[in-house]
């Protein structure tokens, strides 16, 4: 009899390993059936949590945490407890976990709380804060294999720097986050943990490649946690589970010391993923990015732009926003038009001057940016693969192959392109018309609504501002509704594959378009490179607008 394949025994190890951190007192006695969709109640009718418990893991945004642990009104160590219970929680609903450190993080609690007593001072701005990591971020003495199965067993032997700054601000760091295998994947899976579910519907996509902090922070098993994009990896997961997210411009927030399967230095001559927070409230993305950006990470980290957070842009006192409806090579389908055309609507209602950009550059980014990806050719990857035996995912198997290094011509000719495009692409931030500034442009996350899993269609109105490397966030707008099940696409002939695909995703021949229902529509907001304070006013003016145009019901917490 064939002995089993090494990666197999090691996920199964590996797998294991992760249930045990989690306390037998935090196991649920009865978790639902695969046909319950929506676990978010799950917490509070576990009975894992008290109700004091459940007050601080459900009232509170990172925000008021920190505000209230100032105040003395909650300690480090019962804020901590708490949320460690609800993220163990999630795991076993949505499996969103790969590395468990709440004895740590309780131990880290307290000395917070005996540090506070003892000096008068929070530690720093983040004092007391539990933030969750995707799983690329290297914490010491853990792993970070990113579901593949050859680092499983390689714990690390220092932190990536952004961890050392949020253990510097005050941070408690208890957990992290599931990936898909290669992290090239819209739908978190991978051999070593399996796949992240949805906690709003287990049938559609948590996205990826921060899909585990997507259904974590849904789950509210973390508030603030911290993804990374080089495609769409924070606004995807932060769109699937109706969340605020944003990608800085690569040179803001210390990316040094991750774990991405790539060959080193890869991301200096293609394209340059960010670091980034994924968040219940758009005040929690300040609280992030001005915590980080003030302590003067440029100073450690080489490839970071000098900049504090005051320094980062502003918008106008009087705004002026753009809407940028589509690439022109994936049409939108119709809930996707509705809600931008709602967002417009809101915002001119209360005064806000909203211009329809044209982009002509944004046609041609997509394509360019999948020439980037493809520069090593995925070969450190794939050694790291074949030295267990390991395959590819089911999704991947058919997307992914092993391939030849870009020639340096050739990597020139499309440094050049990008380069054009980048210039065509400035044209944006001014009104043809007057010549005014342009503070932000609104734009979909996706031509499509949340979708079935494995069912992420192009990646381009995500991955165009990684090319122009564009700060860009998710602003969540509100629940899919039995309306938007109404419009049709119109009997034009697709636009290429990636629209031919799309369409089916609102074909009723090939989807039931039910399945998005209680889903969110979410939609996207850039700025100018560099300038994320400013992307952060104007998400921020955008939201409050939206706020007060549904009667408050998502109200700043």
């Amino acid at each position: 009899m064939a002995s089993e394949a090494p990666w197999k025994v090691i996920a199964q190890r590996k797998r294991a390993e992760l249930h045990s951190k989690i306390p037998s007192a935090w196991l649920l006695k009865s978790p639902p059936t695969p046909d319950v969709l929506d676990v978010r109640p799950v917490p509070q009718t576990s009975g894992i949590l008290t109700s004091h418990e459940l007050s601080i893991t459900s009232s509170h945004d990172a925000t008021s945490l920190a505000e209230t642990i100032r105040s003395r009104n909650l300690t480090a160590e019962e804020v901590t407890i708490a949320f460690c219970k609800r993220a163990a929680i999630a795991q076993q609903v949505c499996n969103c976990l790969t590395e468990i450190f709440f004895e740590d993080a309780i131990k880290r609690a307290k000395f917070l709380d005996a540090e506070y007593k003892r000096t008068g001072k929070p530690v720093g701005p983040l004092h007391g804060v539990p933030i969750s990591l995707k799983d690329t971020f290297k914490v010491k003495g853990y792993d970070a294999s990113i579901g593949i199965a050859s680092l499983v067993g390689k714990p690390a032997t220092e932190n990536s720097l952004l961890v050392d700054i949020l253990l510097e601000l005050g941070a408690v760091l208890y957990c992290k986050t599931n990936v898909p295998q290669t992290l090239s994947a819209l739908d978190s899976d991978n051999n070593v943990f399996g796949r992240v579910l949805n906690p709003r519907n287990r049938k559609v996509t948590a996205g990826g490649s921060s899909g585990g902090e997507g259904a974590l922070i849904g789950m509210r098993g973390s508030v603030l946690g911290v993804g990374t994009d080089i495609g769409g990896s924070i606004r995807i997961p932060a769109m699937c589970n109706g969340l605020y997210g944003i990608k800085p411009s690569a040179q803001r927030i210390p990316y040094v010391g991750q774990e991405s399967g790539a060959r080193e230095g890869a991301s200096r001559i293609g394209l340059t993923a960010s670091a980034g927070p994924i968040a219940v409230s758009m005040r929690d993305c300040e609280l992030f990015l001005r915590a980080v950006s003030n302590a003067r990470p440029w100073d450690r980290d080489p490839s970071l732009a000098y900049g504090l957070w005051d320094e980062q842009g502003s918008i106008q006192k009087k705004p002026l926003l753009g809407v940028l409806r589509t690439d022109g090579v994936v049409t939108p389908l119709p809930p996707i038009n509705k809600i931008l055309d709602e967002t417009v609507a809101a915002l001119r209602a209360s005064g806000v001057e909203v211009i329809e950009i044209s982009a002509p550059a944004f046609q041609k980014s997509q394509s360019l940016a999948n020439k980037f990806f493809g520069i090593e050719g995925g070969n450190t990857i794939f050694d790291l693969l074949e030295s267990t035996g390991e395959p590819l995912i089911n999704w991947l198997s058919t997307r992914m192959r092993r391939g030849k290094h870009m020639p340096t011509d050739r990597l020139m000719d499309i440094q050049a392109q990008r380069t054009g495009l980048e210039t065509e692409m400035l044209k944006i931030w001014r009104d043809p018309k007057t010549g005014r500034q342009v503070d932000a442009v609104i734009c979909p996350v996706a031509p499509h609504p949340v979708p079935p899993i494995d069912r992420w269609n192009g990646v381009g109105y995500t991955s165009s501002f990684v090319l122009m490397d564009y700060p860009a966030g998710t602003v969540p707008v509100r629940d899919f509704e039995e309306n938007d099940l109404k419009g049709e696409i119109g009997g034009e002939k697709a636009l290429g594959p990636w629209d031919k695909i799309n369409r089916e995703l609102w074909d009723e021949k090939t989807i039931d378009r039910k399945v998005y229902l209680n889903t969110k529509l979410s939609i996207q907001v850039i700025a100018p490179r560099q300038q994320e304070k400013r992307l952060y006013q104007a998400m921020a003016y955008i939201d409050n607008i939206l706020q007060k145009n549904d009667g408050g019901s998502r109200a700043k917490l």
